[in-house]
């Protein structure tokens, strides 16, 4: 394939990886499936399509990775109607993050089996249990209890497996369990090992009986089994309440500093000839980060606010970029340049997320309002 050609399916792959995890808002279940596929099948489309050396795609392969993760937390207070979920799923967003942050500063491997992506997989139980009942049933314990197993059980042998052991699943399966050697066809080892086809077989066979108990102990469902979150969403879901509705905008600039701070010094690390201190980046980012919220507080006050959520990502692109480019060209502390292309990148990159945050975390602030009024009076709403 020529270069036209190659840089066709690169843009159609980074297209897919960017667009598929905003659907995340409204088909929540779906969308992070979707995006955990394309994320898996990437490099193997380059390899096959393309002639593409990868080592570059490397830092947009992880930037990615933060930014779907980052979707799937600001969709948590848009659609999740529990606020203890909620509040756990921040906990667990963050560790990975401060995780992925250490990492990229130190290198050292082990911390992202201490800091476990424990997230990814209680969204993903979560929004299961979202397609048939209202998650405001589950209880502190409950929701502990599913983090806690899916950390235990699931994500600490998988963390130390792909990080610290760094083993291909693939590749085990195959020379260990099977004994065939790695140039060996798969045809040929499933031939030579019949044993294993069959108990794949007696193991699917077993999933039927065993599935069917599962759903006959699950309780009632409270509405048919829908992937559309705003299907049955409660009425703080439907709103799209101005920086004036929130009690805790304050709360809301705090946590959005720490969110774009940490991930700006991630993509700092994976953009090519730049060396930015930490401490610079986040001050820098803080800086930023709070003048915005108090100008955007300042104009809603005076009644004036974005008439679109599009609006807004437009405008604070052209200033973010603005910013970027002044403090690349002006601040003598970054050895080299970045290319236009992958600064521009990340800053849209940026900007979506702090736009999509602006216009959500309103929503969470007014849940948890409700539920203390709630709690004050006696009725109490959160289980």
């Amino acid at each position: 394939m020529g270069d036209l050609g190659d840089a066709l399916v690169f843009l159609t792959v980074v297209a897919l990886r960017v667009i598929a995890p905003l659907f995340i808002f409204r088909y929540p279940l779906p969308a992070i499936i979707a995006a955990l596929v394309i994320d898996a099948v990437d490099e193997t489309v380059f390899s096959t399509l393309t002639n593409l050396e990868l080592a570059f795609y490397q830092s947009y392969d992880k930037a990615l990775d933060v930014y779907y993760l980052a979707i799937a937390y600001i969709a948590t207070m848009r659609n999740w109607s529990n606020v203890f979920a909620v509040r756990a799923s921040r906990f667990l967003w963050y560790l990975r993050l401060a995780g992925s942050t250490l990492f990229e500063l130190t290198g050292i491997r082990f911390l992202l089996m201490a800091f476990p992506n424990v997230f990814e997989y209680f969204f993903i139980y979560v929004e299961l249990a979202r397609t048939r009942w209202d998650i405001v049933r589950l209880t502190r314990y409950h929701v502990l209890v599913a983090a806690a197993v899916i950390w235990i059980v699931i994500k600490l042998p998988q963390e130390y497996w792909i990080h610290v052991a760094q083993l291909d699943f693939t590749d085990f399966l195959k020379e260990t369990v099977l004994g065939s050697a790695p140039n060996e066809s798969w045809a040929d080892a499933l031939r030579d090992n019949l044993w294993f086809i069959a108990l794949v077989a007696g193991l699917v066979a077993l999933a039927v009986p065993a599935y069917r108990m599962i759903i006959v102990r699950l309780p009632v469902q409270d509405y048919p089994a829908t992937y559309d979150a705003d299907a049955n969403a409660d009425q703080f879901a439907r709103m799209t309440p101005s920086p004036r509705a929130s009690r805790h905008w304050r709360e809301g600039v705090v946590e959005k500093v720490a969110l774009v701070a940490l991930i700006s010094v991630i993509f700092a690390q994976m953009l090519p000839n730049v060396d930015v201190s930490p401490l610079r980046m986040i001050v820098g980012v803080a800086v930023v980060v709070a003048a915005n919220a108090f100008v955007s507080h300042w104009l809603a006050v005076r009644g004036t606010e974005w008439t679109s959520i599009a609006l807004e990502f437009v405008a604070m692109a052209l200033i973010n970029t603005g910013i970027a480019l002044v403090y690349i060209f002006l601040i003598p502390t970054i050895d080299g340049m970045p290319r236009l292309r992958d600064l521009l990148f990340f800053v849209l990159l940026l900007t979506l997320l702090v736009t999509l945050f602006d216009r959500y975390r309103p929503i969470y602030d007014l849940r948890v309002a409700h539920d203390e009024r709630g709690n004050e009076t006696g009725g109490v709403r959160q289980p």
